[in-house]
């Protein structure tokens, strides 16, 4: 007897260093009404009366099938998409945006960056006079206090992050790289960074690409410990060490096109508390702890370093608002990246100057949080937008959706004068992001993201039926709607 018309399956497949996610997606399809049953791989054959989810690893999945069988297959990845994930071409998207939509957000809402192409040091002198021609008259001006780091286009993880603020800095990084460059055994393979177990350092010959960005140096602290883990006490305001964060904001693109962003916003920590990068600076990889936010790079740590955003409500913004800053011009960009590398054992102190007896006696607030949410919104729809724009490096499906995991940085306003108190840069946009390091406290997030990722963007294409009316800016089970588009010469469900 044929099979009915409701027959679902869905491939399931996930790397052993990703196990949470595999499990993640288990209980998601299990939590839903319709009944699935889950395959380890793809079948080779679909019947013409069964529909298939590749809920798998981008590398499983057969991404013939997703462009062929739109009518029988979703999959949970979209196959073009290195517009948004690889870090040089997120750079060169956003920049031709700005240039053609100057009134945009992301002409204040991302650090000027710089994307070239190098293999070898020698290679910098030509580039001073072509691609970082900018960067270079910057570097040259006398008492600077600019500083910008360097991340490769195509790593992730930290590797590669390096912190600089002269040409001789830059021009030692690269030979430092060159120096710790093995025989290249796969000439040509330049998505692959050989990397040894104890260090951050790439081999340039295969990463290529680079971007540097300039550094945020107005940045807002949290002391961790103000929320502690193990039930220990609160520390006194006095004795407060202001930590550098990052936020990692959990993104969901679906068909062709919507985006949402999940809510609940996880701020990630420094391992070393923070003092301003200074020509004094140990430009070491060891002591970029207190500059640089990874999970992935501070294992040491575990869990220790991850907080709820919302948790930081009533806890006591740190850092010099408004010191040594100029209002950046509107202008266009380039790109961003966020780099990596902690040592927890690293001291560091934070000066009475950093901690801004001002912040100490205020609070971050529950309407703080709403600012920054609209503020994500609003430039995660922008930096939708500009991928789209990009059309060859960025091609949404109507039978496909995608988790990112959108990293940003949170200064004060450039300005006393702001209507604002803070500013969100957008410094990174990660595909099948690294949810392994959250931790077991805050796992139940990722259960509930997973969940309303089934609810939403699985349920309605098993049953062949959109839903209801989503409004850019509403919020459903923590899921807010930021961009609504529709990109011509591509189908919907119905067709095959």
């Amino acid at each position: 007897m044929a099979l009915a018309s409701t027959s679902f399956k869905a491939a399931v497949s996930w790397p052993p260093d990703a196990s949470l996610t595999n499990s993640l997606v288990i209980k998601a399809l299990e939590s839903l009404d319709e009944k699935i049953e889950i395959l380890p791989s793809t079948p080779e054959d679909i019947p013409y009366n069964q529909k298939l989810l590749q809920w798998s690893t981008y590398d499983a999945i057969d991404h013939e099938l997703t462009y062929t069988k739109p009518s029988q297959v979703l999959s949970c990845t979209y196959v073009i998409r290195k517009a948004l994930i690889r870090k040089h071409y997120l750079a060169r998207c956003i920049q031709n945006y700005v240039t053609k939509h100057p009134e945009s957000v992301l002409t204040t809402s991302v650090p000027e960056t710089w994307d070239f192409e190098i293999r070898f040091a020698d290679e910098l002198d030509e580039l001073w006079g072509d691609e970082l021609w900018d960067l270079g008259q910057e570097l040259d001006k006398e008492n600077t206090s600019k500083w910008y780091i360097l991340k490769p286009g195509m790593t992730d993880r930290g590797m590669g992050i390096r912190l600089f603020n002269t040409k001789d800095d830059l021009a030692s990084i690269f030979e430092e790289f060159e120096e710790d460059s093995d025989e290249d055994d796969d000439e040509g393979n330049e998505a692959e960074a050989e990397v040894s177990v104890n260090d951050t350092s790439v081999v340039t010959s295969h990463v290529r690409h680079f971007v540097i960005q300039e550094y945020l140096q107005n940045p807002v602290l949290f002391d961790p410990a103000e929320v502690p883990l193990d039930g220990s006490q609160k520390p006194s305001t006095n004795d407060l060490r202001g930590h550098k964060f990052h936020l990692r904001a959990y993104c969901v693109a679906s068909g062709a096109l919507s985006v949402y962003f999940y809510t609940r916003i996880l701020a990630l920590f420094s391992s070393s508390p923070f003092s301003p990068p200074s020509s004094e600076t140990d430009k070491s990889v060891e002591s970029l702890a207190q500059h640089l936010t990874n999970t992935a790079l501070q294992l040491e740590r575990g869990e220790a370093s991850v907080r709820l955003f919302d948790e930081l409500i009533n806890c006591h913004p740190l850092g010099s608002p408004h010191a040594n800053m100029k209002k950046p011009a509107k202008r266009p960009m380039r790109g961003r990246a966020m780099g990596i590398v902690m040592d927890p054992d690293q001291p560091g102190t934070l000066s009475r100057e950093t901690r801004s007896e001002e912040h100490v006696d205020n609070v971050f607030s529950e309407m703080d949080v709403v600012d920054i949410q609209n503020q994500i919104a609003e430039i995660l729809g922008e930096t939708f937008k500009a991928a789209l724009d990009m059309s060859v490096h960025f091609q949404p499906l109507p039978n496909a959706f995608e988790l990112y995991g959108i990293d940003f940085m949170v200064t004060y306003s450039p300005s006393p004068n702001s209507n604002r108190k803070y500013q969100v840069h957008i410094l990174e946009v990660n595909s099948e992001p690294a949810i392994e390091n959250t931790g077991p406290r805050l796992t139940w997030i990722l259960e509930d993201l997973f969940k309303e990722m089934g609810r939403h963007f699985v349920s309605p294409y098993i049953n062949a039926k959109q839903e209801s009316t989503w409004a850019v800016g509403e919020t459903r089970d923590h899921l807010r709607k930021c961009l609504s588009a529709e990109v011509r010469g591509v189908g919907g469900w119905e067709k095959s």
